[in-house]
């Protein structure tokens, strides 16, 4: 998701840092606001992956491997629109203004998609990683 956003950020003519300096600024306020990459950009990274990784294991855990591909997919993508308008609707507006006031809505929303996609398909990337290990 940070690589679509860095693509849809220059694509759009700004940094590809825009994102994670936006993050950045729930901890270091304004002055994480710049173009470039910064020491503090690294923080923005981490809360983003921080966010998604624990989102990404709630989701895992609440489907398993249940159903079918298209069902779980299905879900996945509901799921990541719905990360969306939580936390751009209810968690960004309190914890940090800034990020819903910045980011972009059409490329966060398509990248929320894309996360979601590629979070109903974990059952496909579990078997490889259990079988390459030799845990099924």
């Amino acid at each position: 998701m940070l690589g679509w956003l860095a693509l849809a950020s220059a694509f759009e003519r700004r940094s590809v840092w825009s994102i994670p300096n936006l993050l950045a600024s729930t901890f270091y306020g304004e002055t994480a606001l710049r173009r470039d990459f910064a020491t503090s950009t690294l923080s923005g990274v981490a809360l983003h992956l921080l966010v998604y990784a624990v989102a990404g294991v709630v989701f895992g855990l609440l489907i398993r491997d249940n159903g079918n591909r298209l069902r779980v997919v299905l879900l996945g993508m509901l799921s990541g629109v719905g990360l969306y308008y939580l936390c751009f609707g209810l968690v960004w507006k309190s914890v940090n203004p800034l990020v819903p006031l910045y980011s972009p809505d059409r490329p966060m929303l398509l990248g929320h998609l894309l996360y979601g996609t590629f979070l109903g398909r974990f059952p496909v990337y579990l078997r490889a990683v259990c079988r390459q290990f030799s845990l099924v």
